[in-house]
């Protein structure tokens, strides 16, 4: 890409200095706009809309990019990448493997997601990645489990399945000194209503999924968190929905369950709905059906990504299950479960727009301001605003990632897989 100056008049006072200018179609708050200039300065965006309004400035390098210019993605629900599984790394230094496999492909900001395991597991799994959030590297963690059902686990260990145990979140939410952002949890299961409370004075979001329950348990749930979140100032107003339809009872036209009273709450704007939008865990048609119901704003795309994202076919793990990878699917080795995904964020995000037929802003806001928001960093992350994280990724016209930029720092160049 060809670096120039901005031409500027050195003497004029009010001229800003940015580090790195970046010109082209870029995907901003008020949707596609063409001739956009991003300024920016350390790690942070200086200015970002329509080249003819911006400010006099000059800058040490500057990017003419042809393709679409993207905020970093943010995935609120990651297990692993690269070869690295966050349930199973020996050491922060494995999980940032994971981390950087990401990272490569756009996702500036990463959750990291562990699954089901025993409440001393995740204590020390929750500790070493605490570390890691601290650090600036990953920016929270969501325990997927244990409070979940047997009858819909997925790829989730049934020894370690329990009940609720409000004691037992409040010790985990301790010992992430504030960084679990997000936990999975069955509406049925005992203790609900205290596990949900126990959540949002813990600073974490209530995530709705992996769920047996009907949908009058789903409703009740919602309501419970809604009022948990906003009686302890949580760091969202809304819960989410774990992966919407993946690890719920199906519909049924004499019983509803879970996945339809979700969908009906993410039309009222009650609920933010995740949705795995690769091809695998939905069909095109039905991505595109949950964003035409569902309020602006109520739908994040996730990637459920396991330790095979990036990587070739084969077995894995995740937590204490064997997985198996062929052509790109990853299921458990006993029983054939769907065992997470491959993708990269902006693998969904493509699949949302060239698959389902999402509009493009929509489905770039469903994986950068909506993610954002859950975790209570939308004035931090998850847009190309100014005085936000200089996050930025730059795609080719058919969504294939270029360059990645964050905190103001190159990342590298991914090459499509």
């Amino acid at each position: 890409m060809p670096s120039t100056d901005v031409p500027v008049d050195p003497q004029h006072a009010e001229t800003l200095h940015a580090d790195l200018a970046v010109r082209g179609t870029a995907v901003l708050d008020r949707g596609v706009l063409p001739s956009a200039l991003l300024l920016l300065v350390g790690d942070r965006i200086l200015w970002a809309g329509p080249e003819e309004q911006a400010p006099a400035h000059r800058a040490e390098r500057t990017l003419e990019h042809p393709g679409l210019i993207l905020p970093g993605l943010v995935d609120l629900h990651c297990h692993g990448g690269g070869g690295a599984s966050f349930p199973d790394c020996a050491d922060a230094q494995e999980a940032m493997v994971a981390v950087r496999e990401h990272r490569r492909h756009g996702t500036t900001s990463l959750v990291a997601s562990l699954v089901t395991a025993s409440a001393d597991e995740l204590g020390r799994r929750v500790g070493m990645l605490a570390g890691l959030v601290e650090d600036g590297e990953v920016e929270a963690i969501h325990l997927e489990g244990p409070f979940i059902s047997e009858a819909r686990k997925g790829a989730q260990n049934l020894a370690h399945i329990t009940g609720g145990d409000a004691a037992l979140v409040g010790e985990l939410c301790a010992a992430g000194r504030g960084a679990v952002a997000t936990m999975t949890m069955a509406p049925e299961t005992a203790s609900a209503t205290a596990v949900i409370d126990a959540l949002a004075a813990g600073g974490a979001v209530p995530s709705l999924g992996h769920t047996d329950c009907d949908s009058a348990q789903m409703d009740a749930a919602i309501i419970a968190s809604r009022d948990a979140l906003r009686r302890h100032h949580g760091r969202s107003a809304l819960p989410t929905a774990t992966h919407l339809f993946n690890g719920m009872r199906p519909i049924h036209h004499r019983d509803p369950g879970p996945a339809l009273s979700a969908l009906d709450a993410a039309g009222r704007g009650d609920i933010v709905v995740e949705v795995i939008a690769d091809g695998v865990h939905l069909a095109a048609e039905t991505v595109a059906h949950v964003f035409s119901l569902a309020a602006d704003g109520c739908v994040v795309l996730i990637t459920d990504a396991m330790a095979a994202a990036g990587m070739a076919d084969g077995s894995y793990r995740l937590g204490a299950l064997d997985v198996d990878v062929q052509d790109g699917v990853a299921t458990l080795a006993d029983g054939g479960s769907i065992a997470g995904g491959t993708a990269h964020l902006i693998d969904v995000v493509r699949f949302a727009v060239r698959e389902a037929g999402v509009d493009l802003a929509v489905a770039v806001r469903a994986a950068t301001a909506v993610p954002a928001r859950v975790l209570g960093r939308e004035d931090e992350i998850g847009a190309l605003r100014e005085g936000l994280a200089a996050d930025v990724l730059l795609v080719d016209s058919d969504l294939r990632p270029v360059q990645v930029i964050r905190r103001g720092e190159l990342v590298g160049t991914a090459q499509a897989d």
